[in-house]
């Protein structure tokens, strides 16, 4: 892992999967650092993916976890429903890296909200059935376990992606991040002091 996880308050379940959760999501976010539009739409591996295609996936499966999560599920027998997670990973017009990124901090925001609001991790919620899976009850646990999973392994796959076009890895993108956020707490102290 290119980034160290804070350890949670002790007892704190949820603080810890959400941390490893935002922690998945930074790593996909940084997979975009510094890409000009047409590079991060960019498909260059032997998959169809691009890093900003992965990044608006992962926001649109968040934001349909949560929605299925707190009560609101998922029709995939709706084919606007089907054509929206086929789409997902595609540019579609007027798509952008900060729209996509704009979106996935939405949509982390509200998880984060919802998942502090939830009475215990034990709580359930009806999944329904899918091409991909059978559904039924599943805990807020087991849900953010499986949004860990699924934004680690996209992450991934953005690394690779990433790296095919400019050879920048995690640890270089860690590194270039963090130069970015020094020199912006630089500034803002500047500006404060000028």
């Amino acid at each position: 892992m290119p980034t160290p996880v804070a350890p949670e308050t002790h007892g704190d379940e949820r603080g810890a999967l959400l941390a490893y959760l935002d922690a998945q999501r930074g790593g996909i976010r940084r997979a975009a650092l510094g890409l000009t539009e047409e590079q991060a739409w960019s498909a260059p591996s032997a998959s169809a993916c691009s890093v900003a295609g992965l990044i608006k996936h992962v926001a649109l499966c968040e934001r349909g976890w949560l929605r299925t999560m707190t009560g609101r599920p998922v029709d995939y027998t709706d084919p606007a429903v089907m054509a929206e997670w086929s789409n997902s990973f595609l540019r579609e017009e007027g798509d952008t890296v900060a729209g996509v990124l704009a979106l996935y901090d939405g949509v982390a925001s509200a998880t984060e909200q919802a998942v502090r609001a939830v009475a215990s991790m034990d709580e359930t919620f009806l999944l329904p059935e899918a091409p991909w899976d059978a559904g039924g009850p599943r805990s807020w646990r087991w849900a953010l376990l499986h949004l860990v999973e699924e934004v680690a392994r996209h992450a991934g796959h953005a690394d690779v992606v990433r790296e095919t076009i400019d050879g920048k890895g995690a640890f270089d993108l860690v590194a270039e991040a963090q130069s970015e956020a020094h020199a912006a707490r630089a500034g803002g102290s500047e500006a404060a002091s000028g």
